[in-house]
C-alpha cells in the first residue's frame, strides 16, 4: 500500500466519526417531471423521489425555451468552445449574453465566467490587487468563493458580524481613511435564508469611500420586476459597483457573471487569471443562459409560483410546530444542530418516504448548526408541499432525537 493511503483513509474515518461524511445521491432528472427524479440506490434499485433541496428554483432547467435554444445551438455551433476567451473561445454568443446581462442590471458591461465560484474568486481577488493596499470588509456568512477571492488577493481583510451594520461601521471607522476599501456581501444568504442590508451598506460605503461588491447568485431571476435580484427589487442597482450572479440556480443552466462599469469589467477581463486561463463555456450553455435571462425579464409566472409555494411551506411548518429559520427569502432552513441527527433524518426521508433532502453540515455551515435546507420551487405542487409538511410533522412528533436537536 502506498505509504500515504493510510492518511487519506484516516481522514475519511474522521469524517464518518463526526457524522458529516457526505454521500452522493445519484439522481436521474427526467425532463418534464421535475421536481421528481429517479434515484439510483446503492442496492442497484431505482425509485422516484421528490427533490427538496434543488437550486433550480424556477424550473428553468426544464423550460422549453431554454432547452430549444440549447438544442438548436449544438446543431449550429457544435459542442465545445475550442479554447479560452482570449484564444479562439469567444463567440458572438458571449457578446449577446454579456449585453443581455448588462441590460439586466443597468450597467455598462458584463463578463461571463465558467461558474459563480470562479466569478467571485477571480473578480474579488483581481479588484483588490488592482486597487493596491486595499481593505476588504466581508460579512462573516459570505460564501466560500468570496472568502477564497479575499484570501487570494492577500489584502487586509476585516470580517464583520453577519448583517451587523454597527459592527461594519465600527470597522470602517477604525480603518485608515486613505486606503482603498471594498465591502463584499450577499443579497440572499443561502444557508440562513435571510437578506443582506443592501441600502445600509451602500450608505456606509458612501460615507467611508468604499466600493460595493454584491453577490446576487440566489436572487437573480427571482427578485425584481425583471429578475435583476434584490438590488433591483429595492431600486438600488445604481448604488452597487459590482453585481455578481450565476446561471446555475434560478436560470437553470451553469456559469457565472459580473456586471459593472466598462473600465472595471475590462480590468477584470484583462487581469484575472481565473478568467484568462479557463476554457470558455460551451456554445449551447451560453445560448441557454441567454434564453433564460431574457425569458425571465418578462415572465412573472415562475416567480409567483415559487413565492406561493414558499409561503405555503413556511405557513405549514409554523402550524406543525417545526422550528425553522425565519428569513425573508425563498430559502427555508430547518436547523438541526447535530450532524448525526441531521443525517439520520434525511436518510429516513429518502429511504422511507422518497423525499430527498441533502443534510448540510460543516464546512458549509459552522459545526453545531447542521440543517436541512428546503426550497419550494416553482415546479412543486401544493400536494408536494403538503406531503413534505405532514411527513416532517410525523417525524418530529415520533422522533425524540429530532425534537431534542431543534429545541
Amino acid at each position: 500500500m502506498n505509504k500515504y493511503e493510510a492518511i487519506f483513509e484516516q481522514r475519511i474515518h474522521d469524517l464518518k466519526d463526526e457524522g458529516r461524511y457526505r454521500v452522493f445521491a445519484p439522481l436521474q432528472r427526467i425532463c418534464g417531471e421535475y421536481p421528481k427524479a429517479r434515484y439510483h440506490g446503492p442496492d442497484g434499485r431505482q425509485r422516484d423521489v421528490t427533490i427538496w433541496c434543488s437550486n433550480d428554483y424556477l424550473g428553468m432547467g426544464q423550460n422549453p425555451v431554454v432547452r430549444d435554444a440549447m438544442k438548436d445551438t449544438i446543431d449550429t455551433y457544435g459542442a465545445g468552445a475550442g479554447g479560452t476567451r482570449n484564444i479562439s473561445g469567444t463567440m458572438k454568443l458571449h457578446v449577446d449574453l454579456e449585453s443581455s446581462l448588462a441590460d439586466l442590471h443597468n450597467k455598462e458591461a458584463a463578463l461571463v465566467f465558467s461558474s459563480g465560484y470562479i466569478a467571485n474568486e477571480g473578480t474579488i481577488s483581481t479588484i483588490a490587487k488592482l486597487l493596491g493596499d486595499c481593505i476588504v470588509f466581508s460579512d462573516e456568512m459570505n460564501h466560500a468563493s468570496m472568502i477564497h477571492g479575499i484570501r487570494s488577493s492577500r489584502c487586509e481583510k476585516k470580517i464583520y458580524r453577519h448583517n451587523d451594520m454597527e459592527h461594519l461601521e465600527q470597522l470602517l471607522w477604525e480603518s485608515d481613511r486613505s486606503k482603498p476599501k471594498m465591502i463584499a456581501f450577499e443579497s440572499v444568504y443561502s444557508m440562513e435564508g435571510d437578506i443582506g442590508h443592501i441600502k445600509e451598506i451602500c450608505d456606509l460605503a458612501d460615507q467611508y469611500g468604499a466600493m460595493t461588491y454584491l453577490d446576487e447568485v440566489h436572487a437573480v431571476g427571482i427578485y425584481g420586476p425583471r429578475g435583476g435580484g434584490i438590488a433591483e427589487k429595492l431600486g438600488l442597482m445604481d448604488r452597487i459597483d459590482v453585481i455578481e450572479g450565476t446561471f446555475g440556480k434560478a436560470y437553470g443552466v451553469v456559469g457565472g457573471f459580473i456586471t459593472g462599469s466598462a473600465a472595471l469589467v475590462d480590468a477584470v477581463r484583462s487581469y484575472s487569471s481565473s478568467f484568462i486561463f479557463t476554457t470558455s463555456l460551451p456554445p449551447a450553455v451560453l445560448a441557454g443562459a441567454r434564453a433564460s435571462v431574457e425569458y425571465l425579464k418578462t415572465s412573472e409566472i415562475e416567480r409567483m409560483r415559487m413565492m406561493r409555494g414558499t409561503k405555503q411551506l413556511k405557513d405549514g411548518l409554523e402550524q406543525a410546530g417545526i422550528p425553522f429559520m425565519k428569513g425573508d427569502s425563498h430559502i427555508v432552513p430547518v436547523l438541526i444542530g447535530d450532524a448525526t441527527c441531521c443525517k439520520m433524518i434525511t436518510d429516513i426521508l429518502l429511504n422511507d418516504h422518497d423525499i430527498y433532502v441533502q443534510p448540510i453540515n460543516y464546512p458549509t455551515v459552522p459545526r453545531g448548526t447542521e440543517r436541512m435546507r428546503l426550497t419550494a420551487t416553482a415546479a412543486h405542487s401544493e400536494q408536494d408541499i403538503e406531503t413534505l409538511i405532514q411527513t416532517l410533522r410525523n417525524l418530529y412528533d415520533e422522533n425524540h432525537a429530532f425534537q431534542h436537536a431543534v429545541a
